[in-house]
């Protein structure tokens, strides 16, 4: 499956983590702005308290984010360079390399149960897009089979000449007698 909207590598990682860190900056305000509303303290403005709450995380947030589609960009390109085509195993295998870089600090039991949930996480999200893309291909398939293409129909009969006397008219449809026994 080729990407044709993709950047070429080394501007891929660029765009990934910059694309992931305005997803994370957004999600995060959205989900810190309701985090700050709902832990306001009797007494204190909400309004003032949400958006404290909000200047504060959303950019952690939109960090991790960025690191994420940094790692997972990176080790993307590897694959692609090292493997010489791009394909869904790039994706799946470059989630759970990401998963677990991204807890190498954790322990060897943390990496390996992040670089499954990454791999798994990848797999399903490659596995929806090539469904995705065959469904929508069913659309454009040929509807009627009897249709034939304007190469293999034969070749027209000239304006000027009078309708055949073999039964059929001008435009090959069957001449009916409807008087004759």
């Amino acid at each position: 499956m080729e990407e044709y909207a993709r950047e070429p590598c080394p501007w891929r990682i660029v765009d990934d983590c910059g694309g992931a860190f305005a997803m994370g900056l957004a999600g995060g305000s959205i989900f810190h702005a309701y985090k700050g509303f709902k832990s306001t303290t009797p007494g204190t403005s909400r309004l003032r308290e949400m958006v404290k709450t909000m200047k504060l995380r959303a950019p952690i947030t939109g960090g991790q984010f960025a690191m994420w589609g940094f790692t997972f960009s990176s080790v993307d390109c590897l694959l692609v360079k090292m493997r010489k085509k791009e394909d869904a195993l790039n994706s799946i295998i470059s989630g759970g390399a990401t998963g677990a870089l991204l807890t190498v600090r954790a322990g060897v039991p943390t990496m390996v149960g992040s670089a499954v949930v990454g791999a798994l996480l990848l797999g399903l999200i490659e596995g929806v897009g090539i469904l995705i893309t065959r469904f929508s291909a069913e659309q454009f398939k040929q509807r009627n089979p009897g249709f034939e293409e304007p190469d293999a129909l034969p070749p027209k009969q000239s304006s000027t000449s009078a309708p055949s006397s073999s039964g059929t008219l001008p435009f090959g449809s069957p001449q009916m007698n409807y008087g004759a026994a």
